[in-house]
């Protein structure tokens, strides 16, 4: 087998909306790290790239909580969280942010080439509409019982108490975090 000529590693993207801690260090940037040191004492030529995910429903969700804009909780966790790598050490070549034009150039020619080669598929999807709030809701936006242990404040994406991964639609008694209204189910488009 052939040596690579380079080596590209990535690690998990952390949300911008809470700090870092010790979970995340030791789950997803510690053994990336070990890893890059390893091939850079071979002399292997590596790069290694990070950055805050500046996009989501955990953002929108800490912003809603703490009355601010999801730009001044980015804003305040990118730069915490850059700081907490760098005193831990972990040794990225370029820990940057999903808000950047140029990722969101980059992404852009992405979608666009995929779209242009018919590799997106446009599917509809059925998923929760808050009336009151006139608004689609992201899975963590509703809440119910799960389905499978009966805790009633499970997330439409998981429930904390037994682990599972969940549909919104699952959900028995679902209600809009919005409003506290039982939201409706409408039909999407998706690509």
């Amino acid at each position: 087998m052939s040596e690579p000529k380079r080596i590209l590693v990535t690690a998990a993207l952390p949300y911008a909306n809470g700090p870092i801690h010790l979970g995340h260090l030791a789950g997803a940037y510690v053994p990336a790290d070990i890893y890059v040191r390893y091939q850079r004492l071979k002399g292997r030529a590596i790069v290694f790239i990070c950055g805050s995910d500046e996009h989501g429903v955990p953002i929108t969700l800490t912003a809603d909580r703490e009355k601010i804009t999801p730009q001044a909780v980015v804003d305040r966790y990118h730069a915490m969280n850059k700081i907490v790598f760098e005193k831990f050490g972990i040794s990225f070549d370029n820990y940057s942010r999903t808000s950047l034009p140029l990722h969101h150039q980059t992404a852009l020619e992405f979608f666009l080439d995929f779209r242009t080669r018919g590799i997106l598929k446009e599917k509809k999807e059925r998923q929760f509409f808050d009336p009151k709030a006139n608004m689609f809701l992201p899975d963590r936006y509703v809440e119910g019982t799960c389905p499978v242990c009966a805790n009633p404040e499970a997330r439409g994406d998981q429930c904390e108490r037994c682990g599972s991964y969940l549909n919104p639609t699952e959900l028995i008694n679902p209600k809009s975090k919005i409003t506290g209204e039982t939201p409706i189910l409408r039909d999407t488009s998706h690509l």
